[in-house]
């Protein structure tokens, strides 16, 4: 088994749209979720969601059927694939959902290539309602970030990760994301980690920002073509360690665009309510 570890964030990351705001959008409780924005916590805006879904009659079945319906582009599911097959360890830690994430990675056929998926918790309750929980209790205590949501801090939940791969006897990490939280994240990486933050997104203006804080290499991209070669090419200098095994040539491709990324709640996606200049130290 191969010492590379890749971690992903899923929205606007795996796929290219935020799950939260597709199902919101789809079914149809849009102005509802405009009104409550600014009065909770997007988790627990979510969680009050799934419960005006469920008071419409909207079932589990919908939900899922609703997110069998985002798109992958294929050069992400096809290098995830190659990835897994590799032997490397696929992690995902993101501030969606254990439903949402689980139906859309399952649909697609590569649920079985990650080893673990840390994001807030979801359940089905006695009357059938879709609970989505916290994955940090933010209501018994704060875990003390200024960049993450109350819910998550990622920087944590890597800190989990690098402690346990450490344990494990694997030596690289790789983190791949676009939002605040992801930037969290990849100030846990050191030297020899590579962070691959999706170019114009919140995560390279923090970079920018803050241009001493991380200490990885950087690995740009901008669609799921150039992605897919960044992952194929780390994975091929650390498998073999053969430069010219890396030079992976790709046609541009226009990446699959989700139906509401640019929508009326798009703007306040998750990270983007938190975007402070200092690290969470």
């Amino acid at each position: 088994m191969a010492g590379l570890v890749v971690v992903f964030d899923f929205d606007k990351t795996i796929i290219d749209c935020d799950s939260d705001n597709w199902v919101v959008e789809e079914l149809g409780i849009n102005n509802l979720f405009t009104q409550l924005l600014h009065t909770l916590p997007w988790n627990s805006l979510m969680d009050r969601m799934m419960t005006e879904l469920h008071n419409r009659g909207k079932t589990i079945e919908d939900i899922e059927e609703c997110l069998k319906k985002v798109p992958l582009h294929p050069s992400i599911a096809s290098s995830i694939e190659s990835a897994h097959a590799f032997g490397c360890d696929l992690r995902v830690v993101s501030d969606a959902n254990v439903c949402f994430i689980e139906t859309i990675l399952k649909h697609h056929g590569i649920l079985d290539c990650f080893s673990e998926i840390n994001t807030n918790p979801s359940l089905i309750d006695e009357q059938g309602r879709l609970r989505i929980l916290p994955y940090h209790d933010f209501n018994t205590s704060s875990h003390g970030c200024k960049i993450c949501p109350p819910n998550m801090c990622k920087g944590l939940v890597m800190e989990k990760i690098r402690a346990s791969v450490s344990a494990d006897g694997k030596k690289q990490l790789v983190y791949v994301g676009d939002g605040a939280p992801d930037f969290c994240a990849g100030l846990k990486l050191e030297g020899g980690d590579v962070l691959m933050p999706r170019k114009d997104f919140p995560i390279c203006d923090l970079i920018s920002t803050n241009p001493l804080l991380t200490k990885a290499k950087i690995h740009e991209w901008s669609d799921w073509e150039e992605l897919g070669a960044n992952i194929l090419s780390t994975v091929n200098r650390s498998f073999i360690r053969d430069e010219s095994s890396s030079n992976v040539k790709t046609d541009q491709l226009v990446p699959v665009d989700c139906k509401y990324q640019n929508g009326s709640i798009s703007a306040t996606a998750h990270g983007a309510l938190h975007l402070p200049v200092s690290p969470p130290h």
